[in-house]
């Protein structure tokens, strides 16, 4: 693997307290191995079998979920750091409830889910930390899926958006932020119209509540 990937994911949640150079090796020893995609292509098809965990090195990775009518709704969008696959390969059925697609051009590391949580051949001293280190990533994935839920499950639309604002305000730790999505990938993610998004937040502009500009919001709540 590349020196400077090596160098950029030790930075990673997932590596934290292995050095790099345990990395190469605990990388080389799991046999990962690094893809790349470009803007909209499919990194995993929904039902498709699962059999590693993906590590997003660069990019950006969009959740989706199809219904019966061939309607796509976003899940969530992962960046930088994060994991997935992880939900379907750690189950029993292997095959992927959602489909993963590439927000833009995005780099990927893969790792063979029972290397990471098996034995190491090498009998790696570090691999415990890693499956430490995963843990820690699916619980952070579960907080961030349960968010989801307490958006969407407000009844209406300006109750989501300040829902999920007074979120990102919290992440920030300061009323001035910016969001990781564009509109047409807010109103996705709160299972909206793009327009009446647009209109909404218009109108708690003009109610007093809210500033922005593009992604930058400022919360006056």
């Amino acid at each position: 693997m590349k020196e400077e990937i090596v160098r950029q994911i030790s930075n990673y949640p997932l590596f934290e307290g292995i050095s790099k150079q345990d990395i190469q090796e605990m990388i080389q020893c799991m046999g990962g191995f690094c893809r790349t995609y470009q803007k909209s292509e499919i990194l995993i098809l929904e039902k498709s079998e699962i059999k590693n965990i993906g590590l997003i090195i660069q990019g950006s990775v969009y959740i989706m979920k199809e219904d019966v009518w061939g309607n796509q709704v976003l899940i969530t969008k992962l960046g930088p750091a994060e994991i997935f696959g992880e939900t379907f390969v750690c189950g029993s059925v292997r095959s992927a409830k959602v489909s993963f697609i590439a927000a833009e051009d995005t780099e990927v590391l893969f790792l063979p889910f029972h290397k990471v949580i098996g034995v190491c051949n090498l009998s790696c001293v570090f691999h415990h930390r890693l499956i430490e280190n995963m843990m820690k990533a699916v619980a952070d994935k579960n907080v961030k899926l349960m968010e989801k839920i307490e958006v969407t499950s407000k009844k209406t639309l300006r109750d989501k958006i300040i829902t999920y604002l007074l979120q990102e305000k919290e992440r920030f730790g300061s009323d001035i932020f910016t969001i990781p999505m564009g509109r047409q990938e807010l109103a996705d993610y709160l299972c909206a119209d793009r327009t009446a998004v647009a209109r909404e937040l218009s109108l708690m502009k003009k109610d007093g509540l809210l500033e922005f500009e593009k992604r930058k919001f400022h919360l006056y709540l």
